[in-house]
């Protein structure tokens, strides 16, 4: 019924013009072969704004020699953009993740194509978003034109990520494993963050966590929690393990009780099988999910976000090192927020106490050009390996002296003689 859709991906990328707003699907869903069919005509097109939140695999587009061809505008910065960013070579929009679709839908970004990545049509003739909702689907609902990369290797998935084949205006068939994140190894600090923040963790909570070692090692120290629920921007194969022992259960929300509420996912095949066709998860549009007034609505809800560094008085850089941007806002902001607001809730940031070359991440002032993500003002907790700072409701100089107890060891002298100079006795 369809057949007319279906095309190669370099006949179905001819829609792509000089001049246009390019969204790419992303993480797991990232349409590699439209990504590749389209730097294939390099030659041919000439200011093509690409726009994406994180993708996985090559990003032709931002390589060196590119540059007349393709611009990338981010509203997030992954590992395969991050040199191309910091060179000059692509821009960084800085935004909130619940924001995203706003940028689309109220035509701030216009999007002129949107490729996507989606599972074959079912016999109704609806595909799936599968494994990123996220910011994709508000894309699609206002592209000129959208190309979807059809696989069956993508889960198909419950929320809102159902979309029919009159929506899509080109199908490329093909049949390729998804891109897979392997769960990092967790080392002693880590683990010792992780008993840090699930010591912090009430039973019947509703937990939002990222990917990353920090919190792997604190899924890993929940085991004996009871009642606990999801409800974040996107979740890991090691929530599997929690859904297997009766530890999620989400039996204590308030909104959608029972369910696994998410964005998106980003894991192993073991996580894409887990998703297939599973009732128990929600994926859902990120404007709502990341939305601080439904965050706020489920009770106890625990934040679980990382910085790359936390001056003592509680302000955090998460998405640069000094000038240099490394990731993005994400949705760290929108859960602080919405945790806080929460009853019972609890906003931490969690992060070891030096970085890989001994140096402090507890300091007395930023790097000179990092941006703050979260204010002083929004943090309760802060962790590292060594303790919690509890920060929520104490001043300037009480606050120092919370974070001088938390940093490594080796710093807390440097860093109280800098607190005493500022505040005076700690």
């Amino acid at each position: 019924m369809w057949n007319d859709k279906y095309k190669s991906a370099a006949e179905a990328v001819t829609a792509i013009k000089s001049g246009d707003r390019v969204f790419l699907h992303g993480v797991a869903a990232t349409p590699l072969r439209l990504i590749e069919a389209m730097t294939a005509r390099a030659p041919e097109l000439r200011n093509v704004e690409v726009t994406a939140l994180h993708t996985e695999g090559p990003a032709p587009y931002a390589d060196p020699g590119m540059e007349e061809s393709f611009r990338l505008n981010a509203l997030f910065v992954g590992a395969n953009v991050r040199k191309a960013v910091q060179e000059g070579r692509a821009d960084y929009l800085p935004v909130f993740l619940s924001e995203v679709p706003l940028l689309f839908r109220r035509g701030i970004l216009p999007i002129d194509v949107a490729l996507i990545h989606v599972s074959p049509p079912d016999a109704h003739g609806y595909c799936s978003l599968g494994t990123s909702v996220d910011a994709a689907r508000a894309a699609v609902q206002v592209a000129r034109h959208v190309i979807a990369q059809v696989n069956p290797n993508m889960p198909r998935t419950h929320g809102d990520g159902l979309i029919h084949v009159t929506e899509i205006d080109s199908l490329v068939r093909v049949d390729d494993p998804l891109p897979e994140h392997q769960p990092p190894a967790l080392g002693a600090t880590e683990l010792a963050i992780g008993r840090h923040v699930a010591s912090l963790v009430e039973d019947g909570a509703t937990l939002q966590m990222g990917i990353g070692a920090i919190p792997d090692a604190t899924l890993v120290a929940l085991k004996d929690h009871k009642r606990l629920g999801v409800h974040t921007e996107m979740f890991s194969d090691r929530v599997i393990e929690l859904v297997e022992r009766g530890v999620i259960t989400g039996e204590a929300k308030r909104i959608h009780p029972g369910k696994i509420v998410t964005g998106f996912v980003n894991g192993t095949r073991r996580l894409f099988d887990f998703v297939d066709d599973n009732p128990l998860v929600a994926m859902l549009d990120i404007s709502y999910v990341n939305d601080t007034a439904v965050i706020r609505r489920n009770p106890k809800v625990t934040a679980i976000n990382s910085a790359i560094e936390v001056d003592y008085t509680g302000q955090v850089a998460a998405d640069s090192i000094g000038e240099k941007q490394f990731s993005g806002i994400g949705g760290q902001m929108d859960f602080i927020r919405g945790a806080g607001l929460s009853e019972g809730g609890k906003p931490i940031i969690a992060l070891p106490s030096v970085t890989k070359r001994g140096e402090s991440r507890i300091v007395p002032f930023l790097k000179t050009g990092a941006a703050v993500v979260t204010t002083r003002a929004h943090v309760h907790y802060v962790v590292t390996e060594h303790g919690v700072a509890h920060l929520y409701g104490k001043n300037l100089r009480q606050r120092a002296r919370a974070m001088i107890d938390i940093a490594h060891p080796d710093h807390r002298e440097s860093l109280a003689r800098e607190a005493h100079r500022r505040f005076g006795s700690i």
